[in-house]
């Protein structure tokens, strides 16, 4: 298996094939209007519910930081993080990643920068916190990537990714009926367990905290089409500490090693 494992379907779904080539630049795709929809609607709001918990939990030790949230187009943390008072500053590869940032957020609560994913045009500790959602699974270069987010940093890196641990094992699996159901979604890189926290270890920073989303996988919620029932069976998972061992995406916060 190695450290991590690209999920792609190798099978026609209805006479078409999934996309098997990630994106350049996939922070590009996720500031899209076409990829905010996929999280509509309250099966959707399950999910970003869930992550924006985490992330405040995660950031609770740094209020009113200097955060950099890299390839924040989609707004998913940008708007929680203005929200929270956050001296705000966003990348986006191309500057078209601004447009959902100018429509959801108050004028003059962030900046912008134009830059590439793994060349960040800032000095060395430029931050206190450093932000990066939905980006590793797609990331081609995804350990230049998190290069990148600790020399930026001071005291803290944020970021989310698909680890292969409980029903979450099924992802390979489960691709062709993700794809079947939403259409366009992408082929996504999977981490074994251990693996983040190794790369991380390896450019001197070490795990500080950790906080899970959900136990079941997300196609699994929208096959059900129940967002009650949905929010009950995720709720006594949570209780239960299924959650919180076995839970995807997972968030971890980084420190540099002491």
């Amino acid at each position: 298996m190695g450290r991590t494992q690209v999920c792609y379907a190798p099978a026609m779904v209805r006479g078409r094939r999934p996309p098997l080539r990630p994106a350049a630049a996939p922070d590009v795709e996720t500031a899209s209007e076409a990829y905010a929809r996929r999280f509509g609607g309250p099966v959707g709001e399950l999910l970003l519910d869930a992550q924006t918990t985490a992330l405040r939990e995660l950031l609770a030790p740094f209020p009113g930081a200097s955060v950099l949230d890299v390839g924040g187009g989609h707004a998913q943390a940008a708007a929680p993080l203005a929200a929270d008072g956050h001296r705000l500053t966003v990348t986006g590869s191309e500057t078209s990643c601004r447009a959902r940032l100018d429509r959801l957020l108050p004028a003059g609560s962030f900046a912008f920068a134009r830059a590439p994913l793994d060349a960040l045009p800032f000095p060395d500790g430029s931050f206190e916190v450093v932000v990066a959602l939905r980006m590793l699974a797609h990331a081609p270069r995804w350990e230049a990537l998190l290069g990148e987010l600790c020399r930026v940093a001071r005291d803290a890196v944020i970021v989310d990714y698909p680890p292969r641990s409980g029903l979450h094992r099924m992802a390979r699996g489960l691709f062709v009926l993700k794809w079947a159901i939403e259409r366009d979604t992408r082929r996504y890189r999977t981490f074994a367990p251990g693996a983040m926290e190794g790369a991380f270890a390896a450019l001197g920073w070490e795990l500080a905290a950790e906080r899970r989303e959900l136990f079941f996988p997300l196609v699994l919620h929208r096959l059900l089409r129940a967002p009650r029932l949905s929010g009950v069976v995720e709720r006594a998972a949570r209780g239960l500490g299924l959650t919180r061992r076995w839970g995807s995406p997972a968030l971890l916060r980084v420190r540099p090693r002491r």
